[in-house]
């Protein structure tokens, strides 16, 4: 609310309502409490902002650069000015980001077609194509909060990104090369900041299905992500270098806007010295990280999405040029897995499944250990009668109210 950004402004009068509003109906006794917070919160944090700042044309930088760039892959092929003339008409990311800003091209100045709704949309997908049916509210609350919904409703850029690399992640630990390849292959052509996860989807592929699916999924990344971007590139390749890697990296004819005072920034103002400096640590980083990944690869989808935050924070940290917003993007990484593991049992909004007395003692005698070197037999199995369920089982099963 105290931002020197108007979009942000918006957002954060709006959101601290219905924050304020999701935190009463919280503390209601409401049977559905939590599923009804999650929504109030979504509605005044993200839907009434979105649909206001969508409507009234104001967003950050980021949105008019995907659309223009959108604009420009239409009508003549290469999403980048040829002579651009000022830091706004630089656009530094991949042609795939172009792909989000066609609907506007497209639809002219129809609310549907602004590069937002499109980001959402890309980020809405993933989730819900890596997230449980049972266990999607942790996931909507994530969306809810500020670390999704600022970004979502003032830019989106980094969005599709993080959606992507989760898609990848959770393709990877499923054993599915080419589909973890596809989705790297889809976020590597929006930014080149999703190509730290090549090294940890290979290390993952390696760990869990093999060398030889590792590398069928960095091969599939690797083809159909120069698919995507060879052609933009044959056709600009001295805008492409300028404004992709040299402008955000610092090199650029035009100073960077991305100045937060981080280590990389505060190194690289000291001069070329510091500016080698900071590629230098940034170097040794990664070789640390890439070490870790082969001396110790991650062997689910969880620990890789905390491994390739790990990288990206790092980055962002010593990157010549950066700013704080960077680190959304490791953030989500890290809290979309965390948050996709919370459920809510059927009937039962805030209390977990009860037990009786009986199932609960049944438990604690599976569970404590045998005093002989073999597992003594239960009453189950001596009894001629029909076996009663496992208490594994019971343990399992959510009980109703009624039993």
């Amino acid at each position: 609310m105290v931002s020197g950004l108007g979009p942000h402004r918006s957002w954060g009068a709006w959101a601290a309502c219905g924050y304020l509003l999701a935190a009463l109906v919280a503390a209601l006794p409401l049977r559905r409490g939590r599923e009804v917070s999650v929504a109030v919160a979504a509605v005044g944090a993200v839907l009434v902002p979105l649909l206001l700042l969508v409507l009234d044309g104001r967003g950050q930088s980021e949105v008019g650069v995907i659309e223009r760039s959108g604009s420009l892959l239409l009508h003549t092929g290469t999403p980048y000015l040829a002579d651009p003339q000022g830091v706004e008409e630089y656009d530094p990311y991949l042609p795939g980001m172009a792909l989000l800003g066609l609907p506007r091209a497209l639809l002219g100045h129809s609310p549907s077609g602004d590069a937002r709704l499109w980001c959402a949309a890309v980020f809405a997908v993933c989730v819900l194509r890596t997230v449980p049916a049972g266990r999607r509210l942790g996931a909507a609350a994530l969306t809810a909060s500020p670390v999704v919904a600022l970004p979502l409703c003032v830019s989106g850029v980094d969005l599709p990104l993080a959606g992507l690399c989760r898609l990848a992640l959770v393709r990877a630990a499923e054993r599915r090369p080419v589909a973890a390849g596809l989705a790297l292959a889809a976020a590597g052509s929006l930014k080149w900041t999703a190509w730290p996860a090549l090294a940890v989807v290979a290390a993952l592929l390696a760990a869990t299905a093999g060398r030889r699916a590792a590398l069928r999924g960095a091969a599939v990344a690797l083809g159909a992500a120069a698919v995507a971007v060879l052609p933009v590139a044959l056709r600009a390749p001295g805008p492409l270098v300028e404004q992709v890697f040299a402008f955000p990296a610092g090199r650029g004819r035009l100073p960077t806007p991305a100045a937060s005072p981080l280590p990389g920034r505060l190194l690289a103002d000291l001069g070329p010295p510091g500016w080698y400096a900071a590629v230098g640590l940034l170097l040794l980083a990664g070789l640390a990280i890439g070490a870790g990944l082969f001396t110790r690869p991650p062997r689910t989808a969880t620990a890789a999405a905390h491994r390739l935050a790990l990288g990206l924070t790092a980055a962002f940290l010593l990157a010549p040029a950066g700013r704080f917003g960077y680190l959304a993007l490791p953030l989500v990484l890290v809290l979309l897995p965390f948050s996709s593991s919370f459920s809510v049992p059927k009937g039962l909004p805030w209390a977990p499944p009860s037990s009786s007395a009986t199932t609960s003692r049944r438990v604690r005698a599976a569970s404590k250990p045998s005093s002989g070197p073999w597992p003594t037999a239960s009453p189950a199995m001596t009894s001629s009668s029909t076996p009663r369920p496992s208490p594994a089982r019971s343990a399992m099963t959510p009980l109703s109210p009624t039993r």
